[in-house]
């Protein structure tokens, strides 16, 4: 069967619509007294109530399911530092998911600027009708600092989705190839290619779920304290955590007796002689898009038990939209302060527990799968009442 050119359908698709977002109004305005209620002169005392009652906002306007996409266009998947403007067609999309898939109205909100301060008091200043905020495709290491800082200044959720979004969904994905492989969290050893954000988050989530071998690898191989070349404090921080037998070498030699494979990277870095060093029934989650570090044809004739990717055309795609529009549609709801750890980890099992017979080409719902957003949702409102951080 010939392949689609998904190029030239985006492009006329894009062209023909003219992006794939627009603002519907809710109410009708049909004639003058439509006109008088929503707007002048009837539109002053819902004004009036908020300025009385600050958090009456929720009652009265959209706020409380309106969620800004904030970029600065700097680390676009697949295509890296394009600007503002040219990742404005990705931001829309993503707005796209979270009405589909989530019923959230989001906005993006493209910033021309990579400076940290300004991009911190732009989105702070243009909070007051956002119930929510995810960050997307802003390059490591600013959008740890980005995504800290507002969280500090502001009280509504900040979602870096690179970051978590994609360490919730390895979390669910793993914990059910675990279970059919037979191994632990405890007992394994981990290789993580990619030492950037969603690196970074997915080592962190996996720490919390019980991994303890766990190796980040970057282009001078792997982090371990005191490694003299191509470090940073974000870098120096994950590697006091992990590699506990402080392993060297490249992703050649510390991939030799690992148990799983995480790819966060770029394309072809993984080849069949490495998964065949592996330990028996390797996982293999090659997530590089739109090529993955190893195409799971080789990887599978390789020996791989499970094979994972970010694509939608291959068994067992890790994709973020399993979790963010169900995320935020329970932290929304709940009028979370923030989305903490508990929360993450409570949407990785619903995620896991979402598929009820698992099986090595199915460790993980598709975003089609009916009732998955809504699954999401309320584990994470039950996680923010437990840890207290929910407002209603």
């Amino acid at each position: 069967m010939a392949t689609k050119d998904y190029d030239a359908l985006a492009v006329e698709l894009h062209k023909k619509y003219r992006g794939k977002i627009k603002i519907a109004s809710k109410v009708l305005l049909r004639n003058r007294e439509d006109l008088s209620t929503a707007y002048t002169p009837g539109v002053a005392e819902p004004c009036r109530r908020i300025a009385q009652h600050p958090n009456d906002v929720y009652t009265y306007t959209a706020k409380g399911n309106v969620v800004g996409i904030v970029t600065d266009g700097s680390a676009v998947l697949g295509l890296g530092d394009i600007g503002p403007e040219a990742s404005l067609p990705v931001m829309e999309g993503k707005a796209a998911l979270f009405k589909v898939f989530g019923g959230i109205d989001a906005i993006p909100i493209a910033i021309k600027s990579k400076d940290v301060e300004e991009i911190v008091d732009t989105v702070a200043r243009s909070s007051a009708w956002l119930g929510g905020i995810n960050l997307e495709d802003i390059s490591a290491p600013r959008c740890f600092e980005i995504e800290r800082r507002l969280q500090e200044k502001l009280d509504i959720p900040v979602f870096h989705d690179d970051q978590h979004g994609t360490a919730i969904v390895v979390l669910a994905g793993l914990t059910n190839a675990l279970a059919l492989a037979e191994k632990k969290f405890a007992d394994i050893k981990i290789v993580i290619s990619g030492a950037g954000a969603a690196g970074d988050a997915i080592t962190r989530l996996l720490m919390h779920a019980g991994a303890k071998t766990i190796i980040l690898v970057d282009r001078s191989g792997a982090i371990y304290p005191g490694r003299p070349v191509n470090m940073n404090p974000e870098k120096e921080d994950i590697a006091k955590i992990t590699n506990p037998h402080h392993e060297q070498g490249t992703l050649h030699e510390v991939m030799q007796g690992a148990d799983v494979f995480i790819g966060v990277s770029a394309p072809g870095l993984v080849t069949a002689e490495m998964i065949k060093s592996m330990n028996t029934q390797p996982i293999v989650f090659a997530m590089a898009n739109p090529i993955p570090e190893i195409m799971p044809d080789i990887a599978k004739d390789s020996g791989a038990f499970i094979v994972a990717t970010g694509r939608s055309d291959f068994p067992n795609q890790i994709n973020n939209v399993l979790a963010f529009p169900g995320v935020f549609k329970g932290a929304l709801k709940i009028r979370a302060r923030v989305i903490n750890t508990e929360m993450k980890m409570a949407t990785a099992k619903a995620l896991a527990s979402f598929v009820k017979e698992p099986t090595v080409e199915r460790i993980i719902p598709s975003p089609f799968d009916k009732g998955v957003a809504q699954a999401v949702a309320r584990a994470v409102m039950k996680a923010a009442k437990k840890t207290q951080v929910n407002r209603i």
